[in-house]
């Protein structure tokens, strides 16, 4: 593939010659646990496919409180039609020690000779929200097979929701979320980092940061859990907010309601998509509940992911094109 640059979770490709096909609504459920989250949308070079990787919740497991959120793999779906289509493909072998263990929220990048992977681990299952989150580093020829090359020595602990795009200058910037903020640091080699201990973005709590370049500017979207808040900057290091925010009103389209959470984005030529996961059942993002017994009902539990067209007004503000119309995707391949 011509021209292509890995940054945020996706990647930065020339504009290819596949015809534009009309994306379903939703995008993808997953067949197996039917909840399917935090999507990263990598192109696998030995396939010639588009792979979705992203945390498989346990939505149809009746477990106490947000356990079904825990003890999950990373799941895997993959398109060979440009996007529109996706089939799942199983999960990924990530274990390194003993146990029934949580992974979370898995970002690719690709270097020019492996693929990297860096996912948020939490040792066990839990009911409620809590544990110490470990950003793990894996590495792959092929994003099947991955070995595992230890914790990342990062400025934070306790982090999750990794994020990474190649600067101008060729090194490496990875954001994450640390105590709802959204932190950075630097490798040359993405192995080693070193980072600031202040903040990029700390105006509102958040989680899910995806930084991408489109357009001339730099993006960094976080997922404020009713909607999608946008900053964007010139340089990398000053982030200026936007009004209004990305996906935070509901589309009259299958499962996309009510608002779009922790997404990634393709940036192919002068056209970006943004993959997202929605909670249909619920009235609110957050807003569930438990059942007599202490388990939140299935229709609350469950995911779906969405996809929609971004674009950059001529007034300079990142916005998705009209979500109640269908969306044209033609990611493009080799």
């Amino acid at each position: 593939m011509k021209n292509l640059l890995s940054i945020a979770t996706a990647f930065v490709i020339g504009a290819g010659t596949l015809s534009a096909a009309v994306a379903p609504a939703p995008l993808f459920r997953d067949p197996v646990t039917d909840g399917a989250a935090d999507p990263c949308v990598v192109y696998n070079h030995n396939t010639n496919e588009w792979w979705m990787l992203y945390t498989q919740r346990r939505a149809n497991s009746e477990t106490a409180g947000v356990a079904y959120c825990y003890g999950n793999p990373i799941g895997v779906a993959s398109s060979d039609d440009g996007g529109a289509t996706w089939v799942y493909r199983g999960t990924l072998d990530l274990d390194f020690e003993p146990g029934h263990n949580t992974f979370w929220a898995p970002d690719v990048v690709w270097d020019g000779e492996k693929y990297h992977m860096y996912v948020s681990y939490i040792k066990g299952v839990r009911t409620n929200w809590g544990g110490q989150a470990v950003m793990m580093h894996y590495t792959s020829p092929d994003l099947w097979n991955w070995t595992f090359q230890g914790p990342c020595n990062l400025p934070k602990k306790n982090i999750i929701d990794a994020t990474l795009l190649q600067k101008p200058d060729g090194e490496w910037r990875m954001w994450y979320k640390w105590d709802s903020k959204t932190c950075h640091a630097d490798s040359k080699d993405l192995s080693n980092w070193t980072g600031p201990e202040t903040p990029d973005i700390s105006d509102r709590p958040h989680e899910g940061a995806k930084a991408f370049r489109f357009k001339d500017k730099y993006w960094i979207i976080v997922d404020e859990w009713h909607g999608m808040a946008v900053h964007s900057s010139d340089d990398l290091e000053n982030w200026t907010r936007q009004e209004p925010m990305l996906l935070d009103y509901p589309s009259k389209r299958r499962d996309d309601y009510p608002t779009g959470a922790h997404g990634d984005v393709v940036v192919a030529g002068d056209r970006a998509w943004i993959f997202y996961f929605t909670h249909p059942g619920r009235e609110a993002h957050t807003r569930d509940h438990q059942n007599e017994i202490g388990n939140i009902p299935y229709e609350l539990r469950r995911s779906s992911i969405q996809v929609a067209e971004l674009e950059v007004t001529p007034d300079g503000i990142l916005t998705t094109k009209d979500r109640n119309l269908p969306v044209d995707i033609a990611l493009p391949t080799e």
